[in-house]
């Protein structure tokens, strides 16, 4: 059974600086109508705070693309609220030895051009996630498959180069999605053509989901249509539009004027503005993220662990927590969220001490100071972060620069290593420490797939390593312990909160609860 929490802003508000586990979908937490049994049918209008990338799911790496995409597009393996492995577009799996893995393809499924979903369109999409001339961002997490080798039309096995125990949860990934194996061939064919990567896909995203793609005004809106030859269980709305407004005002705004239905990405400073209008609810889902200050290590003065332990012990976490978050959240001592495999309470990250931070500083040969640039997007708590970061290494002599950009800019920024300090967030979806830890600090993944610190350590690269192959357990743990401590001596990153997931809606949406990883589920949505 799907579970979400709705939580009535009375009481979240008392509450606000504890921990929330996504409650049962049918538990009348508010005891208003968000719970009751709504009526099919209806445009559903969800804002959010950026446009996607790409619908290519092979072309990008950030949640508001798979706000969309998982939507069109279906996984073999899907995930519950607890990121337990459920069923999807394979009704079963087992790991037959070490390096191979099978799976059992759920038969009568079509893709929305009316291809067929078998093991040939598994193969297509694995095959291309992995094709170098791709340069999937999403790559990484597929790496370890040599050969997909298809048993019959609805059997495949998966060959891995060594024993890995997350591959499906890998396989959840958006990143493992399918789409359309006929328009992964258009894209080739536009590819020998001279196109980019993904650009027949990015226009004509064909999945097997329970909505398809109509139409996409970039930088404004896109727009799915229900899909009335879904295999499973239909959506009980006709089409979802989702709207681009990246003030977060304007969200709330049009939620109060009923021109949206659902915000995403509500800061917790508004919750009292919530609390004080009829008709409006919030959705508060622990997630699995973490909020970081990256430290471009390309740059000649943060390539100086001193410097980045300087200012990193020059940011006081609770700080963040309390005065921006409102204590929506908790603090990151370390990159994995509380609820991810490998999590270790005792770890600890670079606790805030000013006067050991200015004598690092002044070891490191720069007692009189220096100047520095902060970049982040154009969210409002990252803003709001990068401020009070700016104050905190004003006080150990820095003179931080803030630079606000567009969220694909910033991206394209960070991922070439044009920036020096910045924030930026990363969320372990699948739940094992293998993806809250290798993508981020590997050396083969420096850029997009999220090694934007462009950190290359030799040894660290054999620990990442030695724990994605191992199959035991304790074995695992130990690693990931030793690879958090790497992490936080170093000061290869200064982790901040973990935050919580809040979503705005209008209190007759019924059915919606949003994925740990931060995904919005529309599936069961009906509006009253």
């Amino acid at each position: 059974m799907k579970k979400r929490k709705r939580v009535g802003l009375g009481s979240l508000i008392v509450s606000i600086s504890l921990a929330v586990m996504v409650g049962c979908a049918n538990d009348d937490i508010d005891s208003g109508a968000s719970d009751s049994e709504g009526a099919a049918g209806g445009d559903l209008v969800v804002d959010m705070q950026s446009d996607v990338v790409s619908l290519d799911v092979h072309g990008s790496n950030d949640t508001a693309s798979s706000n969309v995409t998982s939507n069109i597009f279906e996984t073999l393996v899907t995930q519950d609220e607890n990121l337990d492995l459920q069923p999807g577009l394979a009704e079963e799996w087992e790991q037959v030895n070490d390096t191979e893995w099978e799976f059992t393809l759920r038969e009568g499924v079509t893709f929305h051009d009316g291809t067929e979903f078998d093991a040939e369109a598994v193969k297509a999409n694995l095959d291309r996630v992995l094709d170098a001339d791709v340069s999937s961002p999403r790559a990484f997490l597929f790496e370890m498959i040599n050969e997909v080798e298809i048993i019959d039309p609805h059997t495949i096995v998966l060959h891995t180069d060594y024993p890995f125990a997350p591959l499906a949860a890998n396989l959840a990934h958006y990143g493992a999605a399918m789409m359309s194996p006929a328009a992964i061939e258009e894209d080739y064919q536009a590819m020998e053509e001279g196109a980019d990567a993904g650009s027949y896909l990015n226009e004509h995203p064909v999945g097997t989901g329970y909505f398809t793609f109509d139409s996409w005004n970039t930088g404004q809106s896109i727009k799915l249509l229900k899909n009335e030859e879904y295999w499973g269980e239909p959506a009980k709305v006709d089409s979802v539009t989702f709207q681009v407004i990246p003030e977060g005002n304007t969200r709330i705004a049009n939620l109060e004027t009923e021109a949206s239905h659902i915000a995403n990405n509500i800061s917790s400073s508004d919750l009292n503005r919530f609390e004080n209008t009829d008709g409006l609810e919030v959705s508060q889902t622990e997630g699995v993220g973490m909020l970081y200050l990256g430290f471009n290590k390309q740059n000649d003065v943060l390539n100086d662990p001193l410097v980045r332990k300087a200012f990193s012990l020059a940011i006081n976490r609770s700080e963040i927590v309390d005065g921006i978050f409102n204590g929506v959240g908790t603090e990151a001592t370390s990159p994995l969220a509380p609820k991810v495999f490998g999590h270790d309470d005792s770890i600890i990250s670079n606790e805030y001490d000013v006067e050991e931070a200015k004598s690092l500083l002044a070891e490191a040969g720069y007692e009189d100071g220096l100047e520095i640039t902060l970049n982040t997007s154009d969210q409002r708590e990252r803003q709001d972060i990068s401020q009070y970061i700016q104050s905190a290494l004003s006080e150990i002599g820095v003179d931080v620069s803030i630079e606000i950009n567009e969220w694909g800019s910033f991206l394209d920024l960070t991922s070439q290593g044009e920036s020096e300090l910045f924030i930026l967030s990363w969320s372990t979806v699948n739940g094992d420490a293998d993806m809250g830890l290798y993508p981020l600090f590997h050396t083969d993944n420096q850029g997009a797939q999220g090694n934007r610190t462009f950190t290359s350590e030799e040894d660290l690269d054999e620990l990442l390593e030695q724990a994605r192959i191992s199959k035991d357990e304790d074995e695992r743990l130990a690693l990931y312990n030793e690879i958090q401590t790497i992490v936080a001596e170093d000061s290869i990153i200064q982790p901040l909160i973990h935050e919580e997931f809040l979503v705005g809606l209008r209190s007759n949406v019924t059915g919606f609860w949003q994925s740990p990883t931060g995904v919005l589920v529309l599936r069961d949505v009906t509006i009253n």
